[in-house]
């Protein structure tokens, strides 16, 4: 697997690794809810699971990939960058013709980038492209973007989608609303936001992408 500016990097397809034990806690537990009290219970896991995924997810000779596949081309992508002594998640948009890939925003214990609202992330994860491979269902996009949610009273209506998200993906009915309401507030911060400013993956002038603009119009992410 080749993303332009990761050329130096083992990188490897990560999407089938959304459907196995472990997979959500280890990318929403520390970006989201880290001081939250979450327990791996929440998402249907145990403390076995969680390690056994951590080893994977955190291999520095395997760098997971998980793709989301947008209209014209465009893919929102997760990389899982495991430089020894620089471990990071990245959040990425790319497309064929460009040179390099444009990083969003990044976690490595902090936050550095931008964010996206509550309306982009649900409008993202709402519209896959027909066309080409990735991860398409809904709920798995959500909760792989869900770390760029900038930080928000939570409303009565995210917190029911984002716990029919969590049920979806594998966490038990009586444990996804309270995950769902902690995941919610970031209690362990959140990207840099400038309200004024779009991230580039909601279409946003603001970006220094300005085509991703009217694709994502196209498809009714603005």
């Amino acid at each position: 697997m080749l993303i332009e500016g990761y050329n130096g990097g083992p990188l490897v397809a990560g999407e089938p690794l959304v459907d196995r034990p472990g997979f959500w806690s280890n990318h929403l537990w520390g970006p989201c809810c880290r001081d939250a009290g979450a327990e791996p219970e929440w998402f249907g896991d145990d403390g076995a699971d969680v390690d056994a995924m951590s080893d994977l997810l955190m291999d520095p000779e395997r760098w997971p990939v998980f793709r989301m596949p947008l209209d014209g081309g465009y893919e929102a992508v997760v990389v899982y960058r495991n430089l020894v002594d620089d471990y990071g998640v990245d959040y990425l948009l790319t497309h064929p013709s460009w040179s390099t890939a444009q990083r969003v925003a990044c976690w490595d214990g902090d936050w550095h980038g931008e964010t996206l609202t509550w309306r982009d992330l649900i409008r993202i994860a709402d519209s896959p492209s027909a066309t080409g491979g990735g991860i398409k269902d809904p709920a798995a996009r959500l909760l792989l973007l869900l770390p760029l949610l900038t930080a928000h009273e939570p409303s009565d209506e995210a917190i029911t989608t984002l716990t029919a998200a969590l049920i979806a993906v594998g966490a038990p009915p009586d444990t996804a609303g309270t995950a769902a309401q902690h995941l919610l507030e970031h209690p362990s911060g959140s990207p840099w936001h400038d309200p004024a400013w779009d991230s580039p993956l909601s279409g946003g002038s603001g970006s220094p992408t300005p085509a991703v603009s009217g694709v994502l119009a196209r498809r009714g992410i603005t």
